[in-house]
């Protein structure tokens, strides 16, 4: 189980300077303590498809998963309790996405939810499995696409102890998206020092049709979400966007003075502060500097195409002012896609990134846009000769906060001073976490690698808490699922003491109430040798049911437990465990007989599947669903869904991944059973061209 991490090796976090960074002369800084001083805190090990964190001020720690669940890990007891589950609309990346703390949180306990509400969009009929009512047409009349608008919701409820009451909702903002087809709708939400709230938005467009390089389709039967200039180039839209406003104490909301469009210009939005932008997924709000971190993310073409554009980059800015980062049509100021007729499949002139125009009869804003804005980091798949230190690899760009070090505080698990001021970038693809040192005009003057011998699986979300420790969310190996590797975690500065490492086990693990199980903390340890104390909470209603190390309980009521242990050393330092434990009925066990993993295949090949599932109950075959997803690095993107235990998919690659690198078909199996226990298993084929 993945308790806890601590460093393997007392390596140094070595400052090294690129070439291009700073001046020639410029001398490396000091080094940062070692890993060794610092120690990864598992928080919670089944975090649900993990999106998004926040922590509050008195240290509790809200998490999100896509399907709609938010959590909050407790620290004075270990426990994760299930906050609320806010009914969400699912369909590629769409469901819960930001979640955010009010600045004034202690006295208002405002949580702010960047969701997808249900609304009345078409969904996947399962008694015809070989169609899915819920995919939008990709080609069709604006009555066939009328039934799939819909929007995201900027909404805040109340905290109240541990329970996020829906019924409070105030509904902010919403962002309209065509719903049905993939993709980018994700959205972080975060604050400036002066209390105005910052949202990013996706460009909600199809990356798939256009080889990997600019999505512009304007053909007039196409589904609008395949033309990004509609969007992200759209000065009178909110996708594709960091929108800034300042919400008022009844959920409306005003604009800031200095976004990009003043209040009532024409044909724009006045919410937008920066345009231009794909993906935004994180970004971060200098909380001294008011500077926003943000990382976006490009399409995913390998080479560049003289026809097309430049290859997939992925950007990073340090945005101190209203700007157009130029997508769909400019990756930098010199670096411009060219114009590309989808009907005639011939290519036009480069983009005129310096005064870039929005000819689209998609587009309802402005047709002459303001000039594209340099991002400080660009960087492709390959080494980058001004950036070594961001390796190679895959294309994933997080952005994330700076440390601001307080020495008045007297948390034993804040961070060094070394690391103040400095923003933390993070790839999802290439697991890692960096620091970036800021010159003058924010330029990156140095890159450091952060604490390199300690796991940072697909991170998902980071956030420095109220203690000055690093929490971090991570995705883990897999797709759209809860994957092993997934956990919130806490990363603590830890250079005399460390925190207990905790394991909990139990035995039986199967059986109907009266159920009595023997739980044991076999393997808990301390880093230090200091004795520890046991605080088992065997149903989480947040009292302690015993404090014996190898204690035994007894389940009367059928139903799903999380049964935790908490260990507190000497010091005071505490970890928790927690065993997920289904006493009834249990859950379904599913697993693929065809295909199996690692088979071969070629692309365009039709792969017959049989999924097996056993239950203590009849099964149907009914509700058993398959997934084809296309693997590519260590992502994915689903294609294909049908129903039954048996059938068959066609595999495929979309256009926009032809001739990638790094690809394979995965299968995906999930069971629902009529006591709403669900099971899943996943199968990954080899490509053999």
């Amino acid at each position: 189980m993945r308790r806890l991490l601590t460093a393997a090796a007392a390596a140094l976090l070595v400052t090294t300077m690129a070439s291009g960074l700073g001046s020639p002369a410029a001398q490396a800084a000091a080094a940062p303590p070692p890993d060794s001083d610092f120690q990864k805190v598992t928080l919670n090990d089944f975090p649900g498809e993990p999106i998004a964190l926040a922590v509050l001020p008195d240290k509790r720690v809200l998490h999100t998963a896509r399907k709609g669940q938010v959590r909050i890990h407790e620290p004075s007891t270990g426990r994760n309790v299930l906050a609320a589950t806010i009914p969400v609309y699912q369909h590629d990346e769409e469901g819960v996405q930001g979640i955010a703390v009010d600045p004034d949180f202690e006295r208002n306990r405002w949580v702010y939810v960047y969701y997808s509400p249900v609304l009345n969009t078409p969904l996947d009929d399962p008694a015809t499995p070989t169609v899915n009512e819920g995919n939008a047409p990709e080609n069709g009349t604006a009555a066939d696409f009328a039934p799939f608008k819909g929007h995201l919701q900027l909404s805040r409820f109340k905290l109240r102890g541990n329970t996020l009451d829906l019924r409070s909702e105030q509904k902010i903002l919403q962002v309209p998206v065509d719903r049905g087809i993939c993709c980018h709708v994700g959205g972080k939400i975060d604050f400036d020092r002066h209390g105005n709230l910052y949202l990013s938005t996706g460009d909600d467009t199809n990356p798939f049709a256009s080889s990997g390089y600019t999505p512009i389709d304007e053909r007039p039967d196409r589904n609008p979400a395949f033309d990004a200039q509609r969007s992200s180039a759209n000065t009178n839209d909110l996708r594709g966007k960091l929108l800034r406003i300042t919400v008022k104490p009844n959920g409306s909301y005003s604009i800031p003075k200095g976004n990009l469009f003043k209040k009532g210009t024409a044909k724009t939005r006045p919410e937008i502060y920066a345009m231009g932008l794909r993906n935004p997924f994180r970004f971060d709000v200098d909380e001294k500097t008011g500077v926003v971190y943000l990382a976006d993310y490009s399409p995913d073409a390998n080479q560049p195409n003289p026809g097309r554009g430049p290859a997939g980059h992925g950007r990073w800015m340090a945005i101190d002012k209203p700007a157009n980062y130029g997508w769909p049509y400019c990756v930098t100021p010199d670096l411009p896609y060219v114009d590309f007729d989808f009907a005639t499949n011939t290519s036009g002139q480069p983009f005129n990134c310096a005064a870039p125009v929005n000819e689209s009869p998609n587009n309802t804003g402005l047709r002459t846009l303001p000039p594209v804005e340099k991002a400080e980091v660009v960087y492709s798949y390959a080494a980058s000769t001004q950036f070594p230190q961001l390796g190679t690899g895959g294309i994933g760009p997080m952005g994330g906060p700076a440390y601001q070090y307080d020495k008045r505080s007297r948390s034993p698990f804040k961070w060094p001073v070394d690391f103040a001021g400095k923003p933390l970038f993070y790839e999802w693809t290439r697991d890692y976490v960096k620091a970036f040192t800021l010159g003058a005009g924010n330029q990156v003057t140095a890159i450091e690698s952060v604490l390199p011998s300690i796991v940072f699986d697909n991170p998902m979300d980071l956030e420095f808490g109220p203690d000055g420790a690093l929490y971090v969310l991570e995705y883990g190996d897999g797709y759209f699922a809860e994957n092993p590797e997934a956990q919130l975690a806490r990363v603590d500065y830890a250079p005399r003491n460390k925190t207990p490492i905790v394991k909990i086990s139990a035995t039986p693990t199967v059986g109907s109430a009266p159920f009595p199980v023997n739980f044991s903390s076999a393997g808990t340890t301390d880093p230090d040798g200091d004795a520890l104390r046991y605080a088992w909470d065997f149903d989480a209603d947040g009292d302690v049911d015993s404090r014996a190390a190898n204690p035994t309980y007894t389940y009367t009521v059928n139903g799903d437990y999380r049964a935790t242990l908490k260990v507190t050393d000497s010091t005071g330092r505490s970890a928790s465990a927690e065993f997920l434990l289904h006493v009834g009925p249990v859950a379904p066990t599913v697993s693929f007989v065809t295909p199996t993993p690692g088979q071969e295949f070629a692309f365009g090949d039709t792969v017959t599947f049989q999924v097996n599932v056993v239950d203590d109950v009849p099964v149907n075959c009914a509700n058993v669903e398959v997934s084809y997803i296309l693997g590519h690095d260590q992502h994915g993107h689903p294609l294909s869904t049908t129903s039954g235990c048996t059938g068959s998919i066609t595999t495929f690659v979309d256009p926009g991944h032809e001739g990638q690198d790094n690809l394979t078909a995965v299968f995906v199996a999930e069971y629902t059973d009529p006591d709403g226990q669900v099971g899943s298993a996943q199968v990954v084929l080899n490509p053999t061209d």
